[in-house]
Order: C-alpha cells, then sequence, then structure tokens
C-alpha cells in the first residue's frame, strides 16, 4: 500500500485510480454467453454450470427438500444473527415508505403521486469465494416490503451441486421460494430473457463479479432495469489522532478481503497516524484466512496525507467512496460537508461491516464513482412512481387557456386543440 503527500487536485485521479476494468473484452466473453441463454434457455444454464461451475446440474431450481435440509444444517447461533439483521433491515427499509401524495394544485386541477411495486425482480447472490447470504437480505426485505409479485434468487452451486445452506434458510425465512442454481453471466442472462425455469423479469438487482457486471449492463439493452452499474468493492477512511488504528486498520481489511480487485483508501491527516495504521494493517494481515486476496487487493490501494480538513473533504468527495468511515475529531462538520458516498460509517465504534450486515442500512451500494450520480438500494428501487392527474369543469376552465397558450407557441396545434374542444363544449354546454 503506496503512501501519497499532499497531492494537488491535479494528482487525485491519478493517485487513486481504481483498478481498470477491460469492459471491451469481458463482452467479447459475455456477449455469447447471453445469445446461448436467449436460444437456448434451460439447456445453456446446464451446459455453462458444467463448464464454469464443473458441476452437473439436473434440476436448476432447489427442491423444498434441499430448503428442509438446510434449515438442519445452519447452526443456532446463526439462525439468530440473521434473524436480528432481518428485524433491523425490515425496520429501516419499512420507515422509507411514502404516503401518496395528493394536491390540489389550483381549484379543480388535483395531481397526485402513487408508489407501484415493480412486478418481477431478479435478485443475483454471488456464491463463489464467498456465500452472500447477507445479500438476500438487503435485496429480499425491501422486495417483499414494496409488494412485488414475482421474486426469483439466482445463486452459483458448488461443485455438489448444492446452494450454500445460509442462502436458502434466508431465502426461506423471508418468504422467497423459487431460487435457481445458476451464477455468473448466464443467470444475468436467464432473468434477461426467461428460460423454462427462470422468469423473465423487470429488474435485475445484486452485486457480482466483472463478468456479471457487465451482463448486467447488456441487459439494459434488452429492456431490463438494473439496480445500478457497479465496479469492485471500496472503501475509504478518513482518520485523524482521535482514531484508534487498530480499528481503521481492521476497517480497511475488511473490505480488502472481498476480492483482489478491491480498493482501500486510507486519507489521514498526518504521517504519524499513517504509520500507526499501516504497521496495525500488517500485523491484522497475517492471521487472515483470505490474506492473500487482501494482499492483492491491497496492490490497488493507498494511503493518502492530507494535513488540511478542507482538501481532505474535496478529495473524498471528488473519489466518491462506495464505503466511507469518519473518524476524525471534527466528524459532525466534515459529515455535513460530504455530498457523494453509497454509505456513511461515523466514529471509532461503527465499523463498515456492521452495514454490510445487521445495522438496517443497505450494502448494495454505488461503487466505482457512481456515488456521484447514484443511490444505494432502498425500498424505492423496487417501486415506480406514477403520478396522475383529475381535472373537474371548473380546472380546465382554468388551466385551459394556459395549456393553449404554451401549446401554441411551440406550435404543436394538436395539444392546444385537445384543451380548446373541451372549452368549447363547456361553452356550448351553457
Amino acid at each position: 500500500m503506496k503512501t501519497i503527500y499532499n497531492p494537488t487536485r491535479s494528482e487525485w485521479t491519478k493517485a487513486l485510480q481504481r483498478p481498470i476494468q477491460k469492459t471491451k473484452a469481458i463482452d467479447k466473453i459475455v456477449k455469447p454467453i447471453m445469445r446461448k441463454v436467449s436460444r437456448m434457455g434451460d439447456k445453456a444454464l446446464k451446459k455453462f454450470a458444467l463448464e464454469y461451475d464443473h458441476v452437473t446440474i439436473k434440476t436448476l431450481l432447489v427442491s423444498n427438500e434441499e430448503v428442509l435440509k438446510a434449515r438442519e444444517q445452519i447452526d443456532p447461533k446463526l439462525k439468530e444473527a440473521i434473524l436480528v439483521a432481518k428485524e433491523n433491515i425490515e425496520k429501516f427499509h419499512a420507515a422509507q415508505a411514502q404516503p401518496d401524495l395528493v394536491m390540489e394544485v389550483m381549484e379543480g386541477v388535483t395531481c397526485m403521486r402513487k408508489s407501484v411495486p415493480i412486478q418481477r425482480v431478479g435478485l443475483y447472490i454471488p456464491g463463489g469465494t464467498a456465500p452472500l447470504f447477507s445479500t438476500v437480505l438487503m435485496l429480499g426485505i425491501p422486495a417483499n416490503l414494496a409488494g412485488c409479485e414475482e421474486i426469483v434468487i439466482c445463486t452459483p452451486p458448488d461443485k455438489e451441486g448444492n446452494i450454500h445452506p445460509a442462502i436458502l434458510f434466508t431465502a426461506d425465512l423471508i418468504g422467497i421460494d423459487k431460487i435457481v442454481k445458476a451464477g455468473g453471466a448466464q443467470a444475468i442472462a436467464a432473468m434477461t430473457f426467461g428460460t423454462e425455469s427462470v422468469p423473465k423479469v423487470d429488474k435485475i438487482f445484486g452485486p457480482g463479479n466483472q463478468y456479471v457486471t457487465a451482463a448486467k449492463q447488456l441487459a439494459t439493452k434488452k429492456g431490463v432495469a438494473i439496480d445500478m452499474p457497479a465496479g469492485p468493492s471500496e472503501v475509504l477512511v478518513y482518520a485523524d489522532s482521535s482514531a484508534i488504528p487498530s480499528f481503521v486498520a481492521a476497517d480497511l481489511l475488511s473490505q480488502a478481503e472481498h476480492g483482489v480487485d478491491s480498493q482501500v483508501i486510507l486519507v489521514a491527516s498526518s504521517e504519524k497516524v499513517t504509520k500507526k495504521v499501516l504497521k496495525e494493517m500488517e500485523e491484522q494481515l497475517e492471521n487472515l484466512p483470505r490474506k492473500d486476496i487482501a494482499k492483492r487487493a491491497l496492490d490497488n490501494s493507498v494511503a493518502v496525507i492530507m494535513g488540511k480538513e478542507e482538501n481532505a473533504i474535496e478529495l473524498i468527495n471528488d473519489y466518491a467512496p462506495e464505503h466511507l468511515i469518519i473518524c476524525v475529531e471534527n466528524e459532525d462538520f466534515v459529515v455535513s460537508q460530504i455530498v457523494n458516498a453509497g454509505s456513511i460509517f461515523i466514529g471509532n465504534f461503527t465499523p463498515e461491516s456492521a452495514g454490510d450486515y445487521a445495522s438496517g442500512t443497505n450494502h448494495t451500494l454505488p461503487t466505482y464513482g457512481y456515488a456521484k450520480n447514484y443511490s444505494g438500494v432502498s425500498l424505492d428501487s423496487f417501486v415506480k412512481k406514477i403520478t396522475y392527474q383529475k381535472i373537474t369543469e371548473k380546472g380546465i376552465k382554468k388551466l385551459g387557456p394556459t395549456v393553449e397558450i404554451m401549446a401554441a407557441n411551440e406550435l404543436l396545434d394538436a395539444h392546444k386543440n385537445a384543451v380548446s374542444i373541451r372549452l368549447k363544449y363547456l361553452k356550448e354546454k351553457k
């Protein structure tokens, strides 16, 4: 992990450059997969399971027997932890619901807005190097709360053709019973086009590797929405002398172990703070089972020493991190100045992993700088906002002339006539 001292603004982009994604090369691999699934359906999914996951799949859909077996395999302590997380996530996401908006904007003209659930949603749950059963909670709970009619999960099987018991237990806990043994770009293709076992969905959610990400982007060209564009996981920690170095090091490593293309950034107020954190990272790294992955991720990472607080804040907003941890004495002011971040964690006792699992916020967040223009997943992600309007006779008389003038000046006579014909009718009605 290299250290950079007080870089100028012109140096920020290069200093904090994210791992480069070779999108053209990846698309060349993903596009044929998408086409084959579109043409061959389930047959293609089974073929790719053998080719990429090295497993023969007879039945793509998880059976009730497999779900019942998973219940018995889960450690009681894990069950209890999942239940606590479920309760917190449900509370926070349920509170995001908005009442229907009804407003009479002028006499006789009423405008309304209502949230309507997206009917069919697909949830991609990674299951490769780490089975992310927490993502089932993060995506499945708001989908249920929103009232989505059909929810399907796609997740890759292990070498024996099984889905991790924690994923099955969690899906069953929140009432999702359509679980497909398919991973990678082929799973995204299945939800995009539909197969014999997988329904075609309206929107696809969930994190994944670069092939999954590429497939999601291609899905948008086929009329399917996605939660957000995404890249590898990332965290930025802003720390000064009030930060506890061992905590900061642990937070940085927790993100580094996600994958070799993850990126962790330390923005520190001084060289002294930086050295303490890096020393802690070296010591903690050696005890991690995934230390080889974390070490490679640290090659993409950097420590930046920024003596001036205002410069540090500008750099953070320019980088727009997925996860931002703020451990500085002046935390309230700094937090108030952040405009670009996926999710913010405040103070020494708020680890990023709390948000990943159980605090209640969602962990599906914009990465790769997309926090500048995208929000993380929330209840709103699973609904559409439909507006309505109703105009009475009195209302069209009041509003009509305004519309006529505007339409005429845009040279759209048919628009004007749609109002004029009504006003004429009401005048003759007298």
